[in-house]
C-alpha cells in the first residue's frame, strides 16, 4: 500500500487545499460559465471593433457587457462587503440609494430647468455632491445599525422604501435630460478609447480599496469587529464607529455608480434604475466566500464574484431568459451559496473527505 497510499494522500491533500481557498468558489463558478456557453454558443465569446452613435471606434459584444455592467457590480461589492464583515448584515438599500446619488447629480447639473441647454456647474462638483449626499445616507444606515443596534436588513429596509422618492421629489418628479455629450462619457466611452469607461473607473475604485487595505487597519479592524465585537472593544478598538465607517464607505460607492447610472442614458428612472441591484452586490459577497454573518473577508473574491454574476446575468439574457424571471434563477444561486457556506454543512463535507482520505490510504 504504501507507495500508492502516499500518492492517493497527497493528491487528495492537494486538491482539498485547493477547494478551501475563497477564491475557489468564484473561479470555479466562472469556469462552468464560460464551459456552458462554449458549448452552447462560442459567439458568445466573439468581440468585434464597432462604432459608437458619435462614429468613434468602440468594442462590442457579450464579454464586452460584462465588463461594462459589472463593473458597477465590483464597486459595489467594495462597500458591501465591509458592511457583511463589520455588521454581520447586509445594507438592501443600495438600489433606491443610488437612484437618490444620481438625482442629486442631475439636480446639481441642471438646476431649475430640466432642460439645460449647458450645465449649470462641472460634473466634478456635482459628483461631490453626490458623494457627501450618498455618504450622509450612509451615515443614517450606520447610525441605526451601530449605535441603535437595529439588525441592518431592517435598518437598511427604510431607505429601501422611501429612497425612491427621495429621488424622485429632489426633481420635482421631472425627468431631467442632458444633452451635453461629454457627460455620456463616465457611463459610455471615452474618445479614442474602446473599452468602457466604467470599467476603468471600477479599476481606480480596487486600486484605491487595495491601498487602503494594505498601508491602513481599515481590515484588520473590520474583521475583528465582525469576528467578536466585545474582544475588539477589550483590545482598544471602537466597534460601534467601525461599524458606522463601513456603511459611509459603502454610501461613497454608491455615489460612483450613481454617477455611471445617469452618465449612460444622460437621465433617470427613479423606480428603474438600479432596480435589484443590492439583490447582485450581495450575492458577489457570497460567492466570493465571504461569510454573510461577518468576520474575515477576501476582497479581490467579492470582486471577481461581482463580475461572475454579471456573467451569468448576461449568459440568461443572451438565452431570452425574461428580465422578471431572473430574480428567480439567481435566488437558487444564493440558496446554494447559503447551504454551503453554513457551518453545519462545511463541518459535513469535511468529516466526509477525511473519512474518504483515511479508507484511500488503508
Amino acid at each position: 500500500m504504501g507507495k500508492t497510499g502516499v500518492k492517493n494522500e497527497k493528491g487528495s491533500g492537494f486538491l482539498g487545499k485547493i477547494v478551501r481557498q475563497q477564491l475557489f468558489i468564484p473561479i470555479a463558478a466562472l469556469l462552468i460559465l464560460a464551459i456552458f456557453n462554449l458549448i452552447a454558443d462560442p459567439s458568445f465569446f466573439k468581440i468585434t471593433m464597432g462604432q459608437s452613435s458619435s462614429g468613434d471606434p468602440v468594442l462590442s459584444g457579450y464579454l464586452i457587457t460584462i465588463l461594462d455592467y459589472g463593473s458597477e457590480l465590483a464597486i459595489l461589492a467594495i462597500g458591501m462587503t465591509l458592511v457583511t464583515a463589520a455588521s454581520g448584515g447586509q445594507d438592501i438599500s443600495v438600489g433606491a440609494a443610488i437612484a437618490i446619488a444620481g438625482s442629486v447629480i442631475l439636480r446639481v447639473l441642471c438646476g431649475t430647468n430640466s432642460r439645460p441647454e449647458e450645465l449649470r456647474t462641472s460634473v466634478f462638483v456635482a459628483f461631490l455632491v453626490a458623494c457627501v449626499v450618498a455618504m450622509l445616507f450612509g451615515a443614517f444606515n450606520g447610525i441605526l445599525v451601530a449605535y441603535f443596534k437595529i439588525q441592518p436588513m431592517v435598518a437598511t429596509l427604510i431607505l429601501y422604501t422611501a429612497g425612491r422618492s427621495i429621488a424622485a421629489w429632489i426633481n420635482n418628479n421631472e425627468l431631467p435630460i442632458i444633452s451635453e455629450p461629454s457627460f455620456a462619457y463616465y457611463g459610455g466611452f471615452i474618445p479614442g478609447i474602446p473599452i468602457p469607461t466604467p470599467f476603468f473607473i471600477a479599476m481606480i475604485c480596487v486600486i484605491i480599496t487595495a491601498l487602503v487595505l494594505k498601508f491602513t487597519n481599515l481590515g484588520l479592524y473590520t474583521q475583528a469587529v465582525g469576528i467578536n465585537e466585545d474582544s475588539s472593544r477589550l483590545n482598544g478598538l471602537n466597534p460601534l464607529f467601525i461599524k458606522f465607517l463601513s456603511f459611509v464607505i459603502l454610501g461613497l460607492c454608491v455615489a460612483v455608480v450613481g454617477l455611471i447610472k445617469v452618465s449612460r442614458f444622460q437621465t433617470i428612472n427613479y423606480s428603474v434604475v438600479a432596480k435589484d441591484i443590492e439583490m447582485d452586490a450581495i450575492l458577489a459577497v457570497a460567492l466570493g466566500g465571504n461569510a454573510l454573518s461577518g468576520g474575515k473577508f477576501n476582497m479581490a473574491a467579492s470582486i471577481l464574484g461581482a463580475y461572475v454574476i454579471q456573467f451569468l446575468t448576461t449568459t440568461l439574457y443572451k438565452f431570452n431568459v425574461q428580465s422578471d424571471a431572473l430574480p428567480a434563477y439567481k435566488a437558487v444561486v444564493v440558496i446554494l451559496l447559503v447551504v454551503l457556506s453554513a457551518p453545519s454543512v462545511r463541518a459535513k463535507l469535511s468529516k466526509i473527505g477525511k473519512n474518504r482520505r483515511v479508507k484511500e490510504v488503508a
